[in-house]
């Protein structure tokens, strides 16, 4: 598995917005992309949950050297 990279996820997402708005593809397909739409926006969640969680973290430590 390759490693997760939140700006190319995010460009994939909106690659599969668009791919669904047009409506140019069979059902099949379009629930396969939206299966990957929802397994990326979970993983992107997740991501900047992290990300949040380690600000946080930092912002705290920040704050208890500066007391």
């Amino acid at each position: 598995m390759s490693e997760f990279n939140y700006e190319k996820s995010v460009k994939r997402l909106e690659e599969i917005v668009k791919a669904l708005e047009s409506g140019e593809f069979t059902l099949d397909k379009m629930i396969k992309l939206y299966e990957e739409g929802v397994a990326i926006s979970t993983e992107c969640n997740k991501a900047l949950d992290e990300a949040e969680f380690k600000i946080t973290e930092l912002a705290s430590k920040g704050n208890s050297n500066n007391d």
